[in-house]
């Protein structure tokens, strides 16, 4: 594909040589002869400009880069257009196997890929253009929509909504049992949960996530959210449009999340928390209660900026015990000297 043809595709402007001829796209340390790559920090030009690459995307034209060059609004999304247009191949639908299981109750779409050993239990929809690769289990009473991919052992128990454009990695459960008992007797029962699931569109869901049906009602991930990988949300949790729920994050029951919050890596909020649109919460930090809009880090949390003069000062804990030591020394031997 040619330059002037690229840029064109991207809705960007092509600076050099319209004709060169570009086959390919990768990172700028991957990057080949007659590839396109990238430059979204202006610290890695250097890197970029002695790349192979026959075609670097940028935000604003460097003449001193002395490679063909495509201006782009967001040179990160225009990447990741050209990585589709390369290497994704247009979908091919399958249908249905002969090995897969398929209630006769079940309603399916048209131009569907139902793979290997997938099981689609009593009431199940499944909508349009939609695969299922193998090993998948659909409940009863459970709707997937169109152009959704599930892939390997994803499990989906019954009485939950999938939207729209919706990705599963393999391994994920959704529509498990909340964790709910209660004591009595000495031992603990459980509470049924009998509630559901609601995944809206364009939501993209890692591997081995747990998302946990509600006690009564649903548990709700709004339109547009990523979950990464290793990622536990419980029972009741409403999660907002647009949110980064990044891997290992757990979230207990009956939280609230607003839209485009990131929880960092590890992050634990605790049952019944509240966090506002826009916050964005550090790595291996702990949320209680109501997070308003800001950035917060720590256990629990506190304003970003203060956590930071906060780890700064505990590093520092050591000497300061010493210090304080000393002084308390040169106190008592003052004590002594006037007495």
């Amino acid at each position: 594909m040619k330059l002037k043809e690229l840029a064109l595709m991207l809705g960007g402007e092509a600076m050099g040589d319209p004709e060169t001829e570009i086959r390919g796209a990768a990172g700028i340390h991957e990057v080949k002869g007659g590839e396109a790559t990238f430059l979204a920090d202006i610290k890695l030009l250097k890197e970029c400009a002695g790349s192979k690459a026959s075609c670097v995307i940028v935000r604003d034209f460097i003449p001193d880069m002395g490679k063909p060059q495509i201006i782009a609004k967001n040179p990160l999304h225009a990447f990741a257009r050209l990585l589709e247009h390369f290497y994704i191949a247009p979908y091919k639908p399958t249908g249905i196997s002969s090995v897969a299981f398929v209630s006769p109750k079940a309603r399916i779409g048209n131009n569907v890929s139902i793979l290997a050993f997938v099981s689609i239990s009593d009431n199940a929809a499944v909508g349009d253009d939609t695969v299922l690769y193998p090993g998948v289990f659909v409940g009863e009473d459970t709707v997937i929509g169109e152009q959704c991919i599930l892939y390997p052992n994803v499990t989906i128990r019954e009485k939950v909504r999938i939207g729209n454009r919706v990705i599963i990695h393999p391994g994920s459960v959704i529509g498990s049992d909340g964790f709910g008992y209660v004591m009595e007797g000495g031992r603990h029962h459980k509470i049924p949960q009998v509630g559901g699931v609601i995944i809206g569109d364009d939501v993209e869901i890692g591997a081995n996530v747990s998302i946990d049906r509600a006690t009564t009602g649903n548990t709700f991930i709004g339109k547009g959210t990523k979950i990464d990988n290793l990622v536990q949300i419980a029972h009741n949790v409403r999660i907002g449009e647009n949110s980064i729920i990044v891997s290992q994050v757990g979230i207990a029951g009956s939280t609230e999340i607003g839209s485009y919050v990131v929880l960092g890596g590890q992050v634990g909020v605790a049952d019944h928390a509240k966090i506002d649109d826009g916050v964005m919460v550090g790595a291996q930090s702990g949320v209680f209660g109501h997070l308003e809009k800001g950035i917060h880090s720590g256990s629990p949390t506190i304003p970003h900026r203060d956590w930071l003069k906060s780890v700064s000062l505990f590093a520092k804990l050591p000497e300061l015990h010493k210090r304080i030591k000393e002084l308390e020394e040169k106190i008592k031997v003052l004590e002594r000297r006037q007495s």
